[in-house]
């Protein structure tokens, strides 16, 4: 099946009844037969759930890969695979990436994983970091905020022959515009929240593996152990939003090319930063902070938001919510453009700009 087919049947299970989409199936406990086995093939909400059965099938099947773990939150995700490694293991993680991330990196992995931020986009830089006890490369491409882009592929050749694994946060890319397990990475991470739900209402993350490996099952059973699983009112809302997520992107990568034009043409915009496709922007304005600050202040239909991936636009200023050691410019505002009408959306910045 193509991405738009994937994306409307591989996460729907007709169950019995014969209702054409699934139903939530809200039960935490399931019935045991007189053996005391499950017949249904379920036991307990956390361990498994027919809607989180059928969101992690079309994780997979989008990314390409073997099997998926879906969790409550991106951050979850990527605890999951944190919690995964020995400790001790170095892990190389980029420089710009998602604050919620690096700062569980930082806080809650202090003293138990040795941690090292590399300018993904410089391979002799990540070359240069890697150390006998390496075990985890992590990758953000692009990369939040600053839409950096890292070769995938030139950074898996690294370490193809050694024992280090490589997981790429692809949630800003989606599986629309490139599947790292192509290019040689052993996972995938999404925060489903995001692009794939794509309607701000349902928190989740996602974890796809290219093979399922020793490491993976450390992975599946801190997914049953720790508890930190998707609802399955949040796992229907999410298999629902990725059925138009193909279609969605297109609009998505449509109206952000037109606003990056615009943005590059106007006085007031001092740099654009935007990796060439998705829904994803970042810009600089003259005026330093006050003048980003105001901006945000003035948007009619760009809200001031964190988040990202909706169908509605969202504007903010990264640095203030980054905490005081962010290495983001303080006059920089991160765009989600959403699916309005474009001429709206430039007309909105447009008289917002100073």
């Amino acid at each position: 099946m193509e991405l738009e087919t994937i994306a409307i049947h591989a996460g729907n299970l007709i169950t019995p009844g014969g209702a054409a989409i699934q139903p939530i199936t809200l039960s935490t406990t399931f019935q045991r037969d007189a053996e005391g086995a499950y017949p249904s093939g379920y036991m307990y909400t956390r361990i498994s759930n027919p809607n989180r059965v059928a969101l992690e099938k079309v994780l997979t099947m989008l990314e390409k890969g073997e099997d998926a773990c879906a969790f409550s939150s991106g951050n979850a995700a990527g605890s999951a695979v944190f919690q995964a490694l020995e400790p001790g293991s170095h892990v190389i993680a980029p420089a710009d990436m998602y604050h919620g991330l690096r700062n569980q990196l930082k806080v809650v992995y202090k003293g138990v994983l040795d941690v090292e931020f590399v300018d993904m986009s410089d391979l002799k830089a990540i070359q240069g970091s890697l150390k006998p006890n390496t075990k985890l490369i992590w990758i953000e491409t692009p990369s939040n905020p600053l839409l950096l882009i890292s070769d995938i592929e030139a950074i898996c050749k690294l370490v193809k022959d050694k024992d280090v694994k490589v997981c790429c946060d692809n949630t800003f890319a989606t599986p629309v515009f490139q599947n790292p397990l192509e290019l040689g990475a052993d996972l995938v991470m999404h925060s489903t929240t995001k692009y794939l739900g794509g309607h701000s209402d349902a928190l989740g993350g996602g974890l796809i593996t290219k093979e399922k490996d020793a490491f993976w099952d450390k992975v599946r059973a801190i997914q049953e152990h720790s508890g930190a699983v998707i609802s399955p009112f949040d796992c229907y809302l999410t298999v629902r939003g990725i059925k138009t997520l193909p279609y969605r992107m297109k609009g998505h990568d449509a109206n952000a090319k037109q606003l990056v034009a615009f943005l590059r043409s106007h006085a007031g915009v001092e740099d654009v930063f935007y990796p060439g496709f998705g829904g994803m922007l970042s810009f600089t304005v003259k005026g330093g902070e006050t003048a980003a600050k105001q901006l945000v202040n003035s948007t009619k239909i760009f809200i001031q938001a964190t988040s990202l991936g909706g169908v509605e636009s969202l504007i903010e200023h990264r640095a203030s919510i980054e905490g005081p050691d962010t290495k983001t410019p303080r006059n920089l505002l991160r765009v989600s453009v959403g699916l309005e009408n474009i001429n709206d959306l430039i007309d909105d910045l447009e008289k917002a700009l100073i």
